[in-house]
């Protein structure tokens, strides 16, 4: 183990049990049981403990309760981070097990609803990322999201992938709404097996991004800008390229097989973006307001980035050598 290894490990129990899975590979028995500290210490028992009795977290599904009629709210920089469906994501990614929110699904069918129309929470709405953390988060509760896992095939793009702004009458896909479509699509197919429409679907969204290099448009082949190569944590809905990467690690881990040869420059972006201290940086932080922090200033060494960003160049560096 080395220096920066250990300084992974010593973390958060909601990082910790990752580095020692998939950095370390420690036996099972040893991961998952910091895993299960996740809910009783740290981060994730902080986060459990602001649910509210309705099973919501500050009193709304994407926006805290009475968000649109507080003027001194809506005036700050970006947008809050603590409604319910922020705060399951961080604690479905951090690795909470699902016992540990018992009857949540039941009290957020029964009292949520979405802010854009009042529609029940676990039906989704219109916006593609909302709908892809319902049907992430909606799996691991146990929820019934599989019209979702359908309405995904039914709203692509005719390129390939999806677009938020689809209800504004977009026809072009858009790398952040088809990464986030895609990191759900491969959650429903790991957990039901999907259907031949959905993996038909996922299939068609990752050409898409791959087509494209993950960081370059397809027509001129010009880089699209700096803000796919700004690491962001936490990684909320932004595409960059380190997010993109773990994502098609873990679909070619569940397919089989070895790294697409069109990711070559993208993971040689990321590794570019290592320090000479071996840490990745924090290069972005989202604006807006947070129950608590959990990562570094922007322009401090990283422990989520740089965890992430060595799992990606461990995958790559054992597989065949991708082109340069």
């Amino acid at each position: 183990m080395d220096a920066i290894d250990r300084w992974l490990r010593e973390s958060d129990p909601s990082l910790a049990w990752q580095v020692e899975r998939d950095l370390l590979d420690e036996p099972e028995e040893v991961w998952r049981a910091t895993r299960r500290r996740v809910a009783s210490e740290g981060f994730g028992a902080r986060l459990l403990a602001l649910q509210d009795a309705d099973g919501q977290w500050a009193g709304g599904a994407f926006f805290p309760a009475g968000f649109f009629d507080d003027e001194e709210a809506r005036a700050e920089p970006g947008q809050p981070w603590t409604a319910t469906t922020w705060s399951l994501n961080a604690l479905r990614e951090w690795g909470v097990d699902a016992s540990a929110l018992d009857g949540t699904a039941e009290r957020l069918a029964a009292s949520s609803r979405w802010e854009y129309d009042g529609s029940p929470y676990w039906g989704g709405e219109v916006d593609c990322c909302i709908n892809a953390s319902t049907l992430s988060n909606g799996l691991w509760l146990g929820a019934d999201v599989e019209g979702l896992a359908t309405w995904f095939v039914e709203h692509r793009q005719a390129d390939g992938g999806w677009n938020c702004e689809w209800v504004e009458g977009s026809t072009r896909s858009s790398f952040h709404s088809t990464l986030n479509v895609l990191r759900a699509l491969l959650d429903h197919e790991e957990a039901t097996g999907g259907t031949a429409a959905t993996r038909a679907a996922r299939r068609a969204g990752e050409e898409y991004l791959l087509e494209r290099r993950l960081l370059r448009g397809l027509r001129t082949g010009e880089p699209l800008g700096e803000w796919t190569t700004r690491l962001a944590s936490p990684q909320r809905w932004r595409f960059d390229v380190l997010r993109a990467t773990e994502y098609f690690r873990r679909a070619t881990i569940h397919d089989g097989g070895d790294p697409d040869p069109r990711l070559a420059e993208a993971v040689e972006a990321v590794r570019a973006a290592r320090h000479p201290d071996g840490t990745w940086h924090q290069g972005l932080r989202d604006p807006g307001r947070v129950w608590f922090e959990v990562d570094v200033p922007p322009g401090e060494p990283s422990p989520w980035l740089t965890f992430s960003a060595r799992r990606v160049l461990r995958w790559t560096d054992a597989a065949p050598a991708l082109p340069r």
